[in-house]
Order: C-alpha cells, then structure tokens, then sequence
C-alpha cells in the first residue's frame, strides 16, 4: 500500500522492472515532485532517523525533508521496486575549502549492469543518477559532473556546460552504512549554529526547465537558466507562496 502512495506522490502510474531508464525516470519525478526543505528544523520539531516516522512524514503529510530523510525515503522505494541499494556517507565541500563533518550528507548507490550513484536529498542536485566512472564527464541540462578519486575517495565535480573549470559538490567513500550510523550528522544539522540548516528555512524542488526556491524572504525561479526573484514582505504571502509552490500547507 506505501509504494502505491509513494508512487501516487511521484506521479508514477506503474513501476516497471529495475532498469536505468526506469532508475532515471524515478529519480527526476522525484526531484520534480517531493521538495527538499528544512521546515521542521525552523519549527522547533526535531527529525529523527526512524524510516517509519520518514515516510510518513513524506507519504501522510505530503511534505519533503533533507537529505537523510529524502534519500532514507527513496532507498526503501527502491528497495521495495527490487533494485539493489547501498548508503554512503559524502561530506559537503565548503566555500572556504575543504570538506564538511563526516556524515554531511547521505548518497545512494544502486547497482544495475553498472554502479550508478543516486541523490534526490541535495537540494540543486543533478537530475538523473550517474554512472560511477572516474573521469568521465557527464553533461545533464546545462550542467556537466564528473568524478575524480582520491585514495579511497570518489569526489563529485560541477560546472557549468560553458565553464571550463570544474567545482567540488562533495566526496564519499564506498563504504556501505546504516541509517543509525548519520545520527551525529542529522543532530549537528538541526542544531550547530555552523550549519547551514539553522541558518534559515529554505524549501526548493525541480522545474521541467529549472528550479523553484523559497526563503526566508524570497522566492526565486529559474526557467531555461533565466532567473527571476519576487520579494516575500509577509508570513501570509510565505504562506500562499508555500502552498502554491510546494503543495505544503502549515
């Protein structure tokens, strides 16, 4: 009954076998459809690792969640779909340099005829899952990854499909862990005032040609790489601008 109300959520009348083009077609209604946001942490209600209270939260109350809640939510999908699913833990790359706190963030890695590494919990991620291969760049509308490795870790790079410059996203290793294992992570996240999750509430999902972000005090949307920005002057229209954007009524 959950995966017909996941899929419900997805937009996805039927789930075909475990394929690439069926992983691809999950993954972008995913990022389409269910938001990256932050709202618990700015409401004053904590976000615990339990997968029950995850899904529930995603599939019953219709909203989104960050990246250990998003990709907890979308590893059980895929598990239940029949496709093989690893967790990884990746650290962030920060503006100053370097790499954030060990468990920053949670990646996917779902084996096919080839490794594909998969993450709808990153806000602006990439739209489709890319294969694991050093190297190699891969261009995704507008916007070109590649992986680099480094002894035993595999650093995810972005540019602009103009630039020639590529940019760090964030490093991980291919061990494999358990959702018990981000605790320490999600709790800094929620709570450390270096966290860019207290910093304040954010909720952005994917356009078929873009991206639409709400904050504190903004809405932003791109549509073809044309960026547009409408001032929010009031928590009605924050509100109204939730709802509409987002389907999240609070």
């Amino acid at each position: 009954m959950a995966v017909r109300q996941y899929l419900d959520r997805l937009q996805v009348a039927e789930a075909g076998p475990p394929t690439v083009e069926q992983l691809a077609f999950l993954h972008e209604q995913h990022l389409l459809r269910i938001p990256f946001e932050n709202l618990d942490i700015h409401g004053g209600v904590p976000i615990t690792l339990d997968e029950d209270k995850i899904l529930k939260k995603i599939l019953d109350r219709k909203r989104g969640g960050f990246c250990y809640e998003l990709n907890t939510a979308f590893a059980w999908l895929l598990r239940q779909l029949g496709y093989t699913v690893k967790v990884f833990a990746a650290e962030v790359a920060r503006e100053e340099g370097g790499f954030g706190i060990p468990f920053d963030h949670m990646v996917l890695h779902v084996t096919l005829d080839e490794p594909w590494l998969v993450d709808v919990g990153f806000g602006d991620s990439f739209r489709y899952p890319l294969p694991l291969m050093s190297e190699v760049s891969i261009e995704q509308l507008g916007e070109r990854y590649r992986f680099q490795t480094e002894d035993d870790w595999w650093v995810l790079e972005r540019s602009k499909s103009d630039e020639v410059n590529f940019k760090n996203k964030y490093r991980f290793t291919l061990a494999s862990h358990r959702l018990s294992d981000f605790e320490s992570g999600c709790r800094y996240h929620q709570t450390s005032p270096k966290s860019t999750f207290t910093k304040g509430p954010i909720c952005t999902r994917a356009l078929p040609s873009g991206r639409v972000t709400l904050t504190e005090d903004k809405i932003v949307t791109t549509r073809h790489h044309v960026r547009s920005e409408e001032a929010v002057e009031s928590r009605s229209q924050w509100v109204s601008a939730l709802e509409e954007w987002f389907e999240i009524v609070i």
